[in-house]
């Protein structure tokens, strides 16, 4: 019975790489970059091939015309993640799986934006043009983006420039999610953020403060006036200091960085406190598995301690971009941003964005 099961089980292994051998070799895109498009134009970023920031090309494409759900919008800012990178380099390997074996699937660059809604569907009524709006949609890195009406976004808040608010999709709902869905932050409990001068980082610290949470941020020293400014109440330079030292203990952990053993945040963590783990890795990590080992370490983790080592995806949706619009409209959460850069120096953004010193959000202007 042994001797046949493993002759099943190799003969599906071989099966499973043939199959992904003919994906490999049959996988290709369509690249405008060389295309002449008729009618209205825009510019976009593109990529063509798996690579670095150098491997983006700002094409001239079709301006989109929305169907009957859709709406074409004006892209006024774009915000710039850590995903960007690894959709652009393919990595880890993995990741490919779903992205594109030999090349990218989906060549439009970019997901985070906000901007003024141009024209719309017949069939639309939840926003018409003029409207400003802001959301996530595969391709922002665009002067304009057609958007399916039931996607993730909504009304840009009214105080905030179109920088704050597509500096908000993917980062405040990981932070929101993180702190509301996963760790249920309550007043009155302390929770430490490690990175917490980067994009989800900075969202983090004012959320869990609005809700009367003990912050403590790690960050270098130079970002110390940063962190505190946000509203942290504690400050933890990881240049002279290491957390994991600490005699305080925490109800939650938030890791943006990926750079400790879960031991050395076990130490820290109350006898039943939470540690989320999010982010981290950087192109030098290991191209197969890089980052994607971390959900199997805390799998392996958790059941051997008190504590509990969870990892998350972000889910977008239109509802948590409206709880963060009302906040940042209240005065509540702002939107800090490092750097902004033009279109054309797309390549120079991702290069910052890779090396992981960005304090908060980094931005690009697609009518500049």
């Amino acid at each position: 019975m042994l001797k046949w099961s493993l002759r099943v089980f190799s003969a599906l292994m071989l099966l499973m790489i043939a199959l992904l051998l003919i994906a490999y070799i049959r996988s290709d895109n369509v690249c405008p970059t060389h295309s002449t498009p008729s009618g209205e134009t825009m510019l976009g970023v593109v990529q063509c091939e798996y690579g670095g920031p150098e491997r983006v090309e700002i094409a001239t494409l079709a301006k989109p015309v929305p169907k009957a759900n859709e709406i074409l919008i004006k892209v006024h800012a774009a915000s710039v993640n850590p995903l960007d990178w690894h959709y652009l380099r393919g990595i880890p390997y993995l990741f490919r799986l779903s992205a594109g074996l030999r090349k990218p699937s989906d060549v439009m660059v970019g997901v985070d934006y906000s901007g003024t809604v141009e024209a719309v569907g017949e069939d639309v009524t939840r926003f018409g043009p003029g409207d400003e709006v802001f959301g996530s949609k595969s391709g922002a890195f665009s002067q304009y983006l057609l958007v399916n009406s039931d996607r993730a976004l909504t009304r840009k808040p009214n105080n905030a420039p179109h920088a704050w608010a597509a500096a908000m999709p993917v980062a405040a709902i990981t932070a929101l999610q993180a702190i509301r869905d996963v760790a249920r932050l309550r007043t009155g409990q302390t929770v430490l953020i490690n990175g917490a001068s980067g994009g989800v980082g900075t969202f983090a610290i004012q959320l869990a403060k609005n809700i009367g949470v003990e912050v403590t941020g790690v960050s270098s020293g130079r970002n110390r006036e940063l962190v505190l400014s946000l509203g942290a109440d504690h400050h933890i330079d990881y240049t002279r200091q290491d957390f994991a030292d600490s005699a305080k203990q925490y109800d939650v952990v938030i890791d943006l960085v990926g750079n400790r053993n879960l031991s050395d945040i076990r130490r820290v963590l109350t006898k039943n406190g939470i540690c989320i783990l999010l982010g981290g890795g950087s192109p030098e990590d290991g191209h197969w598995v890089g980052p994607l080992i971390t959900p199997v370490k805390a799998m392996l983790y958790s059941p051997f301690v008190s504590q509990t080592f969870v990892t998350m995806l972000a889910h977008n949706n239109s509802n948590d971009l409206e709880i963060l619009a009302a906040i940042m409209e209240s005065g509540q959460l702002k939107s800090v941003i490092d750097r902004e850069y033009t279109l054309a120096e797309t390549a120079d953004a991702l290069h910052y964005i890779e090396t992981g010193r960005a304090r908060g959000k980094i931005i690009i202007h697609p009518q500049q």
